[in-house]
């Protein structure tokens, strides 16, 4: 049974007018409590009636116009990239530990098998990635959008490579930075605050992971053209980004007005004809289908859980409207065919092997490498 009310009169008019952006407000808001069920229990009903059906003709227009101002609103210049960041990743801290894996990777995990936990499903992300990636010691890695640090930490410790990540936040650089130095790697891996546009340089293998979903439309041509230009000619890529199953189109409106301000998934097809044009090889894609809904499910579980402590760092107001944030992003994967596009990328089209067997057995030696390590931290332990 699920039952919701209207706080007031005006509600159900707000909503009727423009349904996308107002029911997460008026949740947000406290204008509409559910009485019965959750939130997530309400969106689930209302999304698997309206998967892939020819929307209301109201809806249907909203979309067709904010789809038109994309290419206007969406051009995140150098400023306006770093404002929309510090929007959403410089919140305190101490939010992302309440929901997140020990290492704060925020991005899809890797559920590669069943009965996974969310750290160990982190891991294995960037475990996948590193072996996608072919890395070497010595290799010069580029991580862009580089968050709380933990790929390039990952890539550094287990693959022996000279890592320099870039971000726009603050909060994510002072963290990583001193993570960096906690764990003895800051001679081999450093972050810098700094646009991708700006960074200069030479690199064996460039990451993305989870950034892409913030260059916009407008600058997909100045971002490949970045990735092959600061590319070995042996190098290789890997970038690692939510993607669409349909073709382009606007990000929901609540979404970027309260939590991804400049923010856009973009669909196979936009992402494979800025590459095509950078002079770039597509060497190889995967498409992860439901991670993306177990890792945010994981999360949200997580959040609720500790709500308490996420209400003393903020407010109720914030809560109601991270628990929409949350629950509305899960059901899009699970419902609506969101998924996570993995795509290699290289200057020259022979510079990984022609079969992906390569992929397990270096995740193999990467897991080796891990327990290693883990059984030289037990021993030190002990030893204490």
């Amino acid at each position: 049974m699920i039952a919701a009310r209207f706080a007031d009169a005006r509600g159900p008019f707000d909503l009727v007018r423009d349904p996308e952006l107002a029911l997460g407000e008026l949740f947000t808001d406290g204008r509409f409590i559910m009485v019965q069920g959750s939130i997530f229990d309400l969106l689930s009903l209302v999304l698997s009636n309206a998967v892939r059906r020819e929307p209301p003709l109201l809806i249907k227009s909203l979309r067709i116009a904010r789809d038109a101002l994309a290419a206007t609103l969406l051009r995140n210049g150098k400023s306006r990239a770093k404002t929309n960041v510090a929007r959403h990743y410089d919140l305190d801290g101490r939010l992302y530990d309440l929901f997140l894996d020990r290492d704060r990777q925020y991005s899809c995990a890797y559920f590669e098998r069943p009965g996974m936990d969310l750290d160990e499903a982190q891991l294995a992300k960037k475990r996948h990635i590193a072996a996608k990636l072919l890395v070497e010691p010595g290799h010069r890695a580029l991580d862009i959008g580089s968050g709380w640090g933990g790929m390039a930490l990952y890539l550094a410790r287990y693959c022996g490579a000279d890592v320099t990540g870039v971000t726009l936040s603050e909060e994510q650089f002072d963290s990583a930075t001193g993570r960096a130095t906690t764990a003895g790697l800051d001679g081999r891996v450093r972050f810098r605050i700094e646009d991708y546009r700006d960074t200069r340089g030479e690199f064996d293998r460039i990451v993305s992971i989870g950034m892409f979903e913030h260059v916009g439309p407008a600058h997909f041509d100045a971002y490949f053209a970045r990735v092959a230009n600061l590319l070995t000619g042996d190098g290789v890529a890997l970038i690692h980004t939510i993607g669409r199953p349909e073709g382009p189109g606007a990000t929901n409106p609540w979404i970027s007005k309260y939590i991804f301000p400049g923010g856009y998934i973009p669909c196979l097809s936009e992402i494979a004809a800025a590459v095509e044009r950078s002079g770039l090889f597509i060497t190889d894609v995967e498409i992860l289908r439901l991670h993306y809904a177990e890792t945010l499910k994981a999360w949200r579980e997580r959040f609720l859980a500790r709500r308490d402590e996420a209400q003393a760092l903020y407010d109720e107001r914030f809560c109601r409207m991270w628990e929409f944030y949350l629950a509305m992003c899960e059901l899009t994967f699970r419902i609506e065919g969101e998924c996570v596009f993995q795509i290699q990328l290289a200057r020259r089209h022979d510079v990984v092997p022609i079969t992906r067997a390569y992929i397990a057995e270096r995740e193999e030696r990467l897991r080796a490498r891990e327990a290693h390590e883990l059984g030289e931290q037990q021993a030190a332990a002990a030893g204490e």
